[in-house]
């Protein structure tokens, strides 16, 4: 009962600290926010994230180092993706709050900055040169660098509901993962005999893949639903060592927290709370279906996840087809298949499902919209978070996205 105590004392300093360093980051970026507005006009180097075409110009997406923002140019302009901008813009009646969630202004003046070409320059080239399809170099890019992908990609995913198996998050991390993991395998096994057999070879290759997973988040300019999937990851290993349970709502709330005093910005980021929001079902569904059989348990979580999401999925994105139920088997399917396009990016074969890949995008859905009503919404989230305390909760939430479910899709 003291340890209890003790432990659950430790907890809320630890949560007390945590937001601390939050109010404290939140903080520090106010001051950078302030050197922004300090003068009317600021100058900045900047990278092209994407590009967004419209009939009479272009949008551009721009990453510096502190913020991001938008702004027009001309369509006869020569700018690609991931190239480098100096440039000059009005910085004015900008709002704190614009700061953090990525704001629009005015461009006066911008050129083209050299860049020597770097490790994930090559990489992409490497994606490119293996596809002839612009929408099939697009998604690949998009599925192992996260990318940003353009409206019609973006309308493709969203018919077939896959822009979760597009989108980089834990998924991918448990994949590329195993797959560090037991490439590193025996030649680490054979090292550890000789030199060092008195370490825990488990937790060496599980601290090595980590090192890889790092370099890679900074490879995908850390991307929100990636980050919050590798905080959770560090935060595993450490309650492995620890003998603590790691798969756990608390795990996922602290990674959560950590994720936003790291990049405050996420608060505003959908693809982060999706990913949160998609772990918190995760492990509703661990809790309250865990005595399922095994086999059984792998196809109804992927359908179980396809409908307890729809809810939410709808109030910010309405579009909707039939099509989307194709996404449960794609679901169960895509593991093994990204794996295998990871090699075959490597070794140059990546072309053989081209064809079949290019069929796929290219089929005409015919799609109709459907959007979650506000205080459904709000009442859904509600009764998310309360299942994780109450058992009738979890039923209510099943029952309510099933009613939900059938009103989506009776047309």
């Amino acid at each position: 009962m003291i340890i209890n105590k003790r432990f659950y004392h430790k907890k809320i300093v630890l949560i007390f600290v945590l937001f601390s360093l939050l109010f404290l980051n939140l903080f520090i970026e106010y001051n950078k926010f302030l050197e922004l507005i300090d003068e009317e006009i600021y100058e900045t180097n900047v990278e092209v994230i994407n590009i967004y075409e419209k009939t009479n110009h272009n949008i551009l997406r721009l990453k510096a180092d502190n913020f991001e923002f938008f702004t027009n140019i001309k369509k006869d302009e020569n700018i690609k993706k991931s190239d480098l901008l100096n440039i000059t813009f009005i910085s004015k009646n900008l709002t704190f709050l614009d700061y953090l969630k990525g704001f629009y202004t005015t461009t006066l003046y911008f050129d083209l900055v050299p860049k020597e070409e770097n490790f994930k320059d090559k990489i992409i080239k490497k994606i490119e040169q293996n596809h002839t399809e612009p929408l099939i170099k697009e998604l690949f890019l998009a599925m192992f660098l996260a990318t940003p992908i353009s409206v019609e990609l973006r309308n493709i995913c969203t018919n077939y509901a896959i822009t979760h198996l597009i989108a980089l998050s834990g998924f991918h991390l448990v994949a590329i993962t195993f797959l560090i993991y037991w490439s590193l395998y025996f030649p680490y096994s054979y090292v550890h005999t000789r030199f060092f057999p008195y370490r825990n070879k488990k937790f060496d290759l599980l601290m090595i893949s980590t090192l890889f997973l790092f370099y890679y988040l900074i490879l995908t300019n850390i991307v929100p639903s990636l980050l919050r999937a590798f905080v959770m990851s560090i935060l595993g290993i450490f309650l492995l060592r620890s003998n603590i349970k790691i798969v756990s709502f608390e795990t996922l709330f602290f990674a959560s927290l950590i994720s936003l005093i790291l990049f405050p910005s996420f608060i505003f980021s959908i693809g982060f709370w999706f990913s949160v929001i998609a772990v918190l079902y995760i492990f509703l569904f661990l809790k309250y279906f865990q005595n399922l059989n095994k086999y059984f348990q792998i196809l109804f979580f992927n359908i179980w996840m396809f409908l307890v999401f729809n809810p939410i999925i709808h109030y910010f994105f309405p579009q909707t087809a039939y099509e989307q139920f194709i996404s449960i088997i794609l679901s169960i399917l895509f593991a093994p298949f990204f794996i295998f396009e990871i090699f075959a990016h490597i070794f140059d074969f990546a072309i053989f499902f081209d064809d079949y890949i290019n069929s796929f995008l290219n089929y005409e859905i015919v799609s109709f919209d459907f959007k979650t009503n506000l205080y459904f919404f709000l009442f859904y989230i509600l009764l998310s978070f309360l299942a994780i305390f109450n058992k009738y909760a979890f039923y209510l939430l099943n029952f309510s996205f099933v009613v939900f479910n059938i009103l989506l899709y009776k047309g």
